[in-house]
């Protein structure tokens, strides 16, 4: 591509994301036929992915999904199709990446590098061949790995392999997720195939990072996968264009330029819960500017949801059960909403009662 450096502002950087992530509900029915798929939707705490899903209008079961623990060890809902590809590029690009991506209380078995991986996904292999308690799996692969991948558990009385460690090498392992309320079970996935041998389709990965979270930077997407920097432009992709975002440089796949300067501005409404891929961009100054909105939105523990009003957050929302069919949403705006904002929050709780298996939904909005 030839000419000058596209040159766009956040908003138009928003409006892109919006209509690129199908926030606009064009994409679906089925959840397995949403892009952000192609990235994978976290699903912490767990439900939220649904939520996620019906967001952009897609609900019910899809048999093409499967839960795993990909992006940053966390729980993700993916394509099964998808797996092999993924387990190899989320795997450490190097010893010093490996090295990087274990924090904790394990230095010497995180100086192990890439062999730390190794033996944990072998492990899992090992010992996860039907329906297991996930705590049953986690002494059993502590007992298979290196010791200097576990520590001394003084609650347990025992030695646990580091949760660092173990749910980042979950895939690898071939390990799928089974949640039943909130409890987790650990089962092997219905196609499993040997750990990687090296790292691979790292950058169609990047590619697609950039696709719907673009433009961005190496920082914003080594943040995202759980490396750094200078490992990420060793295998940085091919393609990409450079577009200044109120005048900093990022980047973008070439044939997405003209959907960035092109998209129109976002009239939506939207719940979007803790996690959404809208939220997951490690540019956080350019998606809330404020550094006290971040606050509150980006918790330590317990996030909330993001209220999404055409391409900005706007304040954030959060539920309480109460009781098995009656669902408490409380709406916090960082400023007054006008009456058609009201109404279309009041009709995207519905959604989210739904996605929750609730038929009954009281929302109230809390402006103090």
């Amino acid at each position: 591509m030839t000419g000058q450096t596209p040159q766009v502002d956040r908003r138009q950087v928003l409006a892109y994301r919006a209509a690129a992530q199908q926030l606009d509900r064009s994409g679906g029915p089925r959840p397995g036929d949403l892009a952000v798929l192609a990235l994978g939707v976290q699903d912490t705490p767990y439900g939220t992915a649904r939520q996620a899903l019906a967001a952009r209008g897609a609900t019910g079961p899809d048999d093409r999904l499967e839960l795993v623990w990909s992006m940053r060890g966390a729980p993700h809902l993916h394509r099964r199709a998808e797996l092999p590809a993924l387990a190899a590029a989320i795997w450490p690009l190097s010893d010093a990446d490996a090295t990087r991506r274990i924090p904790g209380q394990i230095g010497a078995g995180a100086r192990l590098g890439l062999a730390a991986f190794r033996a944990t996904a072998e492990a899992f292999q090992s010992v996860v061949t039907t329906e297991l308690e996930r705590g049953v799996v986690s002494r059993a692969v502590s007992d298979r790995v290196p010791s200097e991948l576990t520590y001394d558990c003084r609650v347990c009385q025992a030695r646990h392999i580091s949760g660092a460690v173990f749910q980042q090498a979950g895939l690898a392992g071939g390990v799928r997720l089974v949640v039943s309320g909130r409890a987790a079970r650990l089962a092997p996935l219905p196609e499993r195939t040997d750990p990687p041998t090296a790292a691979a389709h790292t950058a169609e990965l990047v590619t697609t990072y950039l696709r719907l979270l673009g433009p961005a930077t190496p920082a914003d997407a080594a943040g995202f996968l759980g490396s750094s920097t200078t490992e990420l432009r060793r295998v940085w992709p091919t393609g990409l264009v450079e577009v200044r975002v109120d005048g900093r440089p990022a980047w973008l796949p070439a044939d997405a330029v003209g959907a960035l300067t092109n998209a129109p501005p976002p009239r939506l409404v939207r719940l979007l819960p803790p996690g959404d891929p809208f939220l997951a961009g490690r540019d956080r100054d350019l998606l809330v500017p404020e550094r006290e909105h971040q606050k509150q939105l980006w918790r330590a523990i317990g996030n909330p949801g993001a209220l999404l009003v055409d391409g900005e957050v706007i304040g954030t929302w959060r539920a309480r059960q109460a009781g098995k069919k009656r669902l408490e949403l409380t709406v916090t705006p960082w400023s007054p909403l006008s009456a058609r904002v009201r109404r279309d929050v009041d009709a995207e709780a519905a959604t989210v009662a739904a996605a929750r298996g609730v038929t009954d939904v009281r929302l109230q909005f809390d402006q103090s």
